[in-house]
């Protein structure tokens, strides 16, 4: 595999003004430490590079943690005649684990599952009108599973489209929190999302400060959710930054 752009692994973690409060324990007989030894809003050090597939009209590869995507971008090509016509393009998207992804195998989640909601994350971002009654596929593959997938694989994604040079009104990055307790953990790994309460993801276009997608799981109170919210939003933009900064530093690689 060829690379291209992307720098040093970076972080994105919420700015420590969005909560104030002191955290407590989730256990009263021990202070509870995160598996990585990270604080409880600090997101994992996010490592991009676009142009990891050369066969790929676009892809990109992200390595958050021990969580690793690749995503390769194939179209936009004619769709099949078996299909309706449609004055706007369509957008495929396809999410596979690796056998060796996980610890146990066939522990990974529903491909059919995460693949429909990386579609739903993704298809309010592209501009679906510029490439008319062609089709897009998008082929995201785990290589390996450490939490937090879904996040991942859509900011890859989008990584992905923007360098096959798809029409987007922004790119859309994805940061998701965990309910343990009665704290709040950002870019939960797997350990986490075993025992989590509930969870919560927010897709967001940074630039335009607008949601694609939230998804919540668990019971949730309204002060927790509104926290967690904002913690999601305060990542996604700067981990969008972070996203554009790999696209510039790729753009000025392929000059040279």
């Amino acid at each position: 595999m060829a690379a291209k752009g992307g720098a040093a692994p970076a972080t994105y973690s919420p700015s420590p003004t969005t909560h104030k409060k002191k955290r407590a324990p989730i256990f009263t007989d021990v202070d509870w430490v995160r598996p990585d030894g990270r604080d409880f809003h600090h997101c994992r050090p996010a490592f991009l590079r676009t142009g990891a597939v050369n066969a790929a009209s676009g892809s990109a590869y992200a390595e958050f943690g021990n969580t690793k995507v690749i995503v390769s971008i194939f179209g936009p090509r004619e769709s099949k005649k078996a299909m309706m016509y449609s004055d706007i393009g369509r957008l495929n998207c396809n999410v596979s684990y690796t056998t060796f992804a996980t610890p146990i195998r066939g522990q990974a989640l529903d491909n059919k599952d995460i693949s429909a909601q990386l579609h739903k994350s993704l298809e309010g971002a592209i501009m679906l009108d510029t490439f008319p009654k062609t089709t897009v596929d998008v082929f995201a593959l785990v290589l390996e599973s450490g939490g937090c997938d879904l996040p991942v694989v859509i900011s890859c994604a989008s990584l992905a489209l923007a360098d096959a040079g798809i029409m987007m009104y922004d790119l859309v990055a994805a940061v998701s929190v965990s309910c343990l307790g009665k704290n709040l953990v950002i870019d939960p790994v797997s350990e986490e999302e075993n025992y989590q309460d509930g969870s919560l993801m927010i897709t967001c276009l940074p630039s335009r400060n607008e949601v694609t997608q939230l998804t919540i799981t668990g019971e949730w109170s309204t002060p927790k959710i509104h926290e967690a919210m904002e913690l999601c939003l305060d990542a996604c933009s700067k981990l969008g930054k972070i996203m554009r900064s790999c696209l510039k530093e790729s753009a000025s690689t392929s000059q040279e």
